[in-house]
């Protein structure tokens, strides 16, 4: 899987994620391919969690929303989620069932938005999360969260404490490896 990371601290917001992809048990490292986990959509930084499919698909699927597409606060981020839930199944064939018993249909991702308003979260069946510290997603999550808390009060920036996340991440999950990708921007108004 991965280790995906947001951190707000001190008025600026970082966001960072490791370049790993595995297959089961191969490892198709940096080294074999690009493997960016990250893209931008506008002013925001999105991230990604689970199956390797999801990359070019959401890519895709986000920007093609243009305008639809706005990631600014977690009622936006909601109502663009639901629209891109519809676009998986009518357009990209999304396999909705997880469990028998779900109370909703399954969007089979996790997601983390970083952008000038704030840090972001977003899972499967399109609970939106607005966090006001850290967080974390995919296989060394665990691991990137310990970190994330044991530095965050000592720690001087959002990006120091995201570059912490991710490294734990690598240190300890089978899934994540360097080189990562982090980003940093100050938070608006």
């Amino acid at each position: 899987m991965t280790t995906c990371v947001v951190v707000k601290k001190n008025n600026e917001i970082a966001i960072a994620c490791d370049s790993l992809v595995t297959f089961g048990d191969t490892r198709l490292s940096h080294a074999y391919e690009e493997n960016n986990k990250m893209f931008r959509i506008g002013d925001s930084y999105i991230t990604l969690a689970g199956t390797a499919a999801h990359f070019p698909v959401m890519r895709k699927l986000l920007t093609s929303m243009g305008e639809d597409c706005k990631l600014n606060s977690r009622d936006e981020v909601f109502d663009t989620f639901t629209k891109a839930h519809q676009i998986l199944k009518d357009k990209y064939f999304l396999n909705t069932k997880e469990e028998e018993d779900d109370p909703y249909e399954s969007s089979q991702i996790a997601t983390l938005i970083a952008n000038p308003h704030g840090i972001f979260g977003i899972y499967s069946y399109r609970e939106v999360f607005s966090f006001d510290r850290f967080w974390g997603i995919g296989s060394g999550r665990n691991f990137a969260l310990g970190a994330m808390y044991a530095v965050y009060d000592g720690a001087a920036s959002a990006k120091e404490i995201a570059e912490i996340g991710v490294h734990a991440g690598a240190e300890f999950d089978k899934n994540t490896a360097a080189p990562f990708q982090i980003i940093s921007f100050p938070m608006q108004g």
